[in-house]
C-alpha cells in the first residue's frame, strides 16, 4: 500500500483513493497527534482506558485513536484531576489521537436518571446521585478541557420505535444544540497546546426527510466532520443500511463521515462500502471479556464444550500475540475458571482482529478492488442473525428494571 502523504493542516481530510464500484473511499484526517488514516475502527476507553488493555498493547495492534467518555471522565475522576495532569493525553499515557463524544447518549442509556429540556440535560450521577447539568455549551467546554482532538456536538438521541412528530420536535433541538455548540466552540481556545476538531451529529430517527434535513443544517454550520448517530438503537439492520444509502451522498465529501457505536465486523464492511470512515464499538472487548473472539471464519464461543481439547489458535490467520502463543482450549479454561489474563488474551486479539478488518478494507480500497474483497470477505464470515426484536424486548426489560431499582432519581430536584 502506498505511504500516507503527510498533511500539514490540522482538521484537514484528503481522500487519497476511491473504490469505483461503491463509495469506500481511503483517506486521511490530520490532528495534533497524528494523521488518522480511514477507514478507522476506534476502541472504545469510556474511563480513559480499554478495558483489561494497556497503551502499548493498543499501540502494539495498530489502534490509531481511541474513544474517550465525557460523561464517565466528568463524574470521575473530574475534570480539576485531568487539567493537572496535563489533559486527558498525559493522563492516560496515550499519545495518538483521543475522540470524546458529548456525553448525550449515556444520558440517552440511562434514561432513568435524566431530564431532557431545551436548555440541556439535567441528570443524576449513577455514581453517588449528586445533580449536574449537560448543556450544549457545557459539553463542548468539558471536551476541550479534556484535551482530546476531536469533541463531538451534544445531542439527543431518539429511541426506537419513534413516531414522526417526536423525531422531527427532537431534530430541532439538536439542531439548536448543535448551533450553540459550534458557537461556544468558535470562543473557546485550544488547551495544552493543540488544535481540537468539531463534529456534528446528523439525526431524525429512521425518517429519510429528516435525515436531509439535517445535513442542511449541519452543513450550514461547516463542521469539521460529520457523525451519523440515531443508528442501530433497535431498528432492524437493513432499515439502517437503507437509511445509510440515502444520507452518505448528500454528506460533504472532503469532511470525514463517522457513524456511531456500529461494531459488527459484516457491518463495518458494508458502512465502508457506503462511504463510512470512522466507527466505534464496545463490541470486541465488551464479547472479549464474555468468552467471545471473533475471527476471519466466525465467531468462536469459548464456553462451547467442543474447544476443550482444541489446542489450535483462535485464528490461524491472525499474527495477534494471542493468536501466536495460546490455544482455544487454553484461553476456554482460562475463561471457565474467571482468570484475569484470559480477559485480557481476548480483548487483546478481537481488538486486533477489527483494526486488522479495517486496515484491509482500506488496503483494497487504494490497491482499487475493494468490491472484491468484500466479497471474498462475505463469503467466508458467517453473518450473525439480525435478532433486533429480542434485543428490542431485552432494552425494553433493563429500562424496566433501572426505573425499578432508581426510584431515588425519578424525580430531579
Amino acid at each position: 500500500m502506498a505511504s500516507t502523504p503527510q498533511i500539514s493542516d490540522t482538521n484537514k481530510y484528503t481522500i487519497l483513493a476511491k473504490d469505483p464500484e461503491s463509495l469506500a473511499r481511503a483517506g486521511c484526517f490530520a490532528t495534533s497527534h497524528g494523521q488518522i488514516e480511514t477507514p478507522v475502527f476506534m476502541p472504545v476507553g469510556t474511563h480513559g482506558v480499554v478495558k483489561t488493555l494497556t497503551p502499548a498493547e493498543l499501540e502494539e495492534c495498530q489502534a490509531q485513536l481511541i474513544l474517550g467518555n465525557t460523561y464517565h471522565l466528568y463524574l470521575r475522576p473530574g475534570l480539576e484531576v485531568i487539567e493537572a495532569a496535563g489533559g486527558l493525553h498525559r493522563f492516560i499515557s496515550w499519545e495518538k489521537p483521543i475522540l470524546t463524544d458529548s456525553g448525550g447518549f449515556q444520558v440517552f442509556s440511562l434514561a432513568h436518571l435524566g431530564k431532557i429540556s431545551d436548555q440541556g440535560i439535567t441528570f443524576r450521577s449513577h455514581i453517588d446521585g449528586s445533580q449536574h447539568t449537560l448543556s450544549p455549551e457545557a459539553s463542548v467546554e468539558i471536551q476541550n478541557r479534556l484535551g482530546s482532538d476531536i469533541l463531538m456536538v451534544l445531542d439527543e438521541c431518539t429511541p426506537f420505535p419513534c413516531n414522526y412528530e417526536s423525531a422531527s420536535k427532537s431534530l430541532e433541538r439538536t439542531h439548536q444544540w448543535e448551533e450553540r455548540s459550534r458557537n461556544r466552540f468558535a470562543s473557546l481556545k485550544p488547551k495544552y497546546g493543540q488544535t481540537q476538531a468539531l463534529f456534528g451529529i446528523v439525526q431524525g430517527s429512521v425518517y429519510p426527510d429528516l435525515r436531509a434535513r439535517s445535513i442542511e443544517l449541519l452543513k450550514e454550520l461547516d463542521f469539521d466532520g460529520y457523525a451519523v448517530g440515531g443508528l442501530a438503537v433497535g431498528e432492524p439492520k437493513e432499515q439502517m443500511f437503507d437509511l445509510l444509502v440515502g444520507i452518505s451522498p448528500q454528506l460533504p465529501e472532503n469532511k470525514p463521515r463517522y457513524l456511531m457505536g456500529v461494531g459488527k465486523p459484516e457491518d463495518l464492511v458494508r458502512a465502508i462500502e457506503l462511504g463510512m470512515d470512522m466507527f466505534d464499538c464496545v463490541l470486541p472487548s465488551r464479547n472479549g471479556r464474555n468468552g467471545v473472539l471473533y475471527t476471519w471464519q466466525g465467531r468462536v464461543v469459548l464456553k462451547q464444550a467442543g474447544y476443550r481439547l482444541d489446542f489450535s489458535p483462535p485464528d490461524e490467520n491472525c499474527q495477534c500475540y494471542t493468536c501466536r502463543n495460546f490455544s482455544r482450549a487454553y484461553l476456554r479454561h482460562l475463561f471457565l475458571n474467571g482468570e484475569m489474563t484470559g480477559l485480557r488474551l481476548n480483548t487483546l486479539h478481537n481488538i486486533h482482529f477489527f483494526l486488522e478488518l479495517v486496515a484491509r478494507a482500506r488496503a483494497a480500497i487504494v490497491a482499487g478492488n475493494f468490491s472484491q474483497w468484500k466479497s471474498e470477505f462475505l463469503q467466508s464470515y458467517p453473518v450473525e442473525a439480525d435478532h433486533w426484536e429480542e434485543n428490542n424486548l431485552r432494552r425494553e426489560e433493563r429500562r424496566r428494571k433501572h426505573l425499578a431499582e432508581n426510584q431515588i432519581f425519578k424525580e430531579l430536584d
